[in-house]
């Protein structure tokens, strides 16, 4: 009895100890906390991005079939720490690679998602997440297509693009050098 006394003090510690450490990391709704709202200028957004001191534009062609975009949104663009990285560094915005919606792009001309994704920028899978920097200058090397390993690769992403990593080596580099702890 004396044991079992014990033993349902400290099961109420862990069951608050976890409870708050679950609550703590609380996916949230990628829609609402990780991309922007927009008014599909894209002018307009770069313009948005110098205002805000932030380094650029993050796009993810996306699919609504695509189950690898649903992956990406479940597991990773949910997760609080990512939407704040990202959201500090980027205005972010979801185009939809089928999608008729009137746009206007970066050269300040009218046309659809599904033609701005095909044809400016051969988007033939999904996601890809592209980044602009606060010129509307296409990152190409930061170009990423798939969905990523893991949320950890995901960030080294935004940090590659962040860091402007990217003009001195490859992606796959940069993975990497971060990985063995280098600088």
């Amino acid at each position: 009895m004396i044991y079992m006394n014990r033993l349902i003090p400290l099961s109420i510690m862990l069951v608050i100890a976890f409870g708050s450490a679950a609550q703590a990391v609380q996916p949230r709704d990628p829609g609402e906390y990780f991309f922007n709202d927009t008014f599909w200028d894209m002018p307009e957004e770069l313009q948005n991005v110098r205002e805000q001191g932030k380094q650029g534009i993050l796009l993810m062609f996306e699919l609504d079939e695509c189950p690898f975009c649903h992956r990406m949104k479940r597991t990773i663009l949910n997760q609080p720490d990512v939407q704040d990285f990202f959201r500090k560094h980027f205005i972010i915005l979801p185009i939809d690679i089928e999608g008729d919606v009137e746009m206007v792009d970066f050269k300040g001309r009218q046309t659809t998602m599904k033609d701005f994704a095909f044809k400016q920028y051969r988007v033939r899978a999904t996601p890809v997440f592209a980044f602009f920097d606060a010129k509307g200058n296409y990152i190409r090397r930061a170009r990423y297509t798939g969905a990523t390993r893991d949320k950890e690769e995901f960030m080294l992403l935004g940090r590659y693009v962040v860091e402007k990593a990217y003009l001195k080596e490859s992606f796959t580099r940069y993975k990497r050098r971060m990985k063995k702890g280098g600088h």
